[in-house]
C-alpha cells in the first residue's frame, strides 16, 4: 500500500522495532496461555484436587441436595478456572421439579444454586466446579449460576425475599472471588453468547437487583 499522493512510491514496510514490539506481544500472550493451562493440567493430575467433604457449602444458610455428577463437571475453581461472572436463570418451574431436574442424570443441565420466592436458597453443585447452567462452555467454567424459582413471564414469582436472598448470594461471589457487581460481570441466560434462552425475562428487576447486590455487598464489608 503506498501513500496516498505518492504514486508509484515503494510500499512502506515494517520497522523492525515494529516487528520486535509484534514478536514480543505475541510471545506474551503465549505465554499467559501456556500459564493458564500449565495451571489447570496442575489441578488435573491425581491427587492434586482440594478436598472435599459431601454436603459442604459455599454459601452460608443454603440447604443442600447434590445434582447428579451427569451434570456437572469436576474442578479446582478459581485455581484451574477464574471466577468473574453471574449467570441469572429462571427455573420455568417449581422447586422440586428443578431439583428433581438437576438429579436426574439425562437432564444434562444444572445449576450451583436455586433460589425459590420465601428466601430460601438451596445450593446443588459446588462452587468449585463447573455447573452446566449456561449453555457456553467458557461462560460454565468462569461463572456461578442462580437460578430463581418461577416463570418468566409471571412478575409475582419475583418477589422481595426472592430478590434480597439472591442479592445477598451475588455478593457473597462478588466478594469471595473479587470481582465488581455490575451488569458487566452480572448477566441474564439471554445474555450468554449463543445462548437461546430468554430469562430472566422483561419482569426481571435488574436496576433493583444490581443495586440490592451493591448495598448487600457494602454492608458486608
Amino acid at each position: 500500500m503506498t501513500e496516498q499522493g505518492n504514486t508509484g512510491s515503494k510500499p512502506r514496510s515494517r520497522t523492525r522495532r515494529a516487528v520486535l514490539f509484534g514478536g514480543l506481544g505475541v510471545v506474551a500472550a503465549a505465554a499467559v496461555a501456556g500459564r493458564d493451562e500449565i495451571s489447570r493440567t496442575w489441578w488435573l493430575l491425581p491427587g492434586v484436587a482440594k478436598p472435599r467433604k459431601e454436603g459442604e457449602i459455599d454459601h452460608a444458610g443454603a440447604g443442600w441436595t447434590a445434582a447428579s455428577p451427569a451434570n456437572w463437571r469436576m474442578a479446582d475453581r478459581p485455581d484451574d478456572y477464574r471466577v468473574d461472572r453471574i449467570v441469572v436463570h429462571v427455573t420455568q418451574g417449581g422447586f422440586k421439579s428443578s431439583v428433581d431436574a438437576f438429579k436426574n442424570p439425562w437432564h444434562k443441565a444444572s445449576a450451583h444454586y436455586i433460589v425459590r420466592g420465601d428466601g430460601h436458597v438451596e445450593q446443588m453443585v459446588r462452587e468449585l466446579d463447573v455447573a452446566f447452567h449456561a449453555g457456553n462452555r467458557s461462560m460454565n467454567e468462569r461463572s456461578v449460576g442462580i437460578e430463581h424459582v418461577g416463570f418468566v413471564d409471571r412478575p409475582k414469582d419475583f418477589t422481595d425475599a426472592m430478590y434480597a436472598a439472591s442479592a445477598r448470594l451475588a455478593a457473597d461471589i462478588c466478594r469471595r472471588y473479587d470481582f465488581p457487581a455490575d451488569r458487566g460481570h452480572i448477566v441474564g441466560h439471554s445474555e450468554v453468547p449463543g445462548a437461546d434462552h430468554t430469562d430472566p425475562g422483561d419482569h426481571w428487576d435488574w436496576d433493583r437487583y444490581i443495586r440490592m447486590v451493591r448495598e448487600a455487598l457494602a454492608a458486608s464489608a
